[in-house]
């Protein structure tokens, strides 16, 4: 998987939300999802309880002034390696 993209929501970032070392989280916040990088995605199974309940929230972005006009939910979802 490549690791510009949220472990949560599929987002894709500039910034590795792990570090070029891929084992340092930034403990920034995903603009999409809300996560914070190195808490609630620290394991598989935190990464999954984040995520059934960001999708049972109806998928609301932390940040809406980042949201791109032509997001697609499902094409972001598949960016998401098949592991997580």
């Amino acid at each position: 998987m490549n690791d510009h993209y949220c472990r949560v929501c599929g987002l894709y970032l500039m910034d590795k939300p792990w570090g070029d070392d891929g084992e340092t989280p930034t403990f920034e916040i995903c603009p999409c999802c809300g996560v914070e990088f190195g808490n609630e995605d620290y394991t598989l199974t935190s990464i999954r309880r984040y995520r059934i309940q960001w999708l049972e929230q109806g998928t609301p972005w932390f940040d809406i002034t980042k949201k791109p006009k032509d997001w697609k939910l499902v094409e972001q979802l598949q960016n998401i390696s098949e592991f997580l």
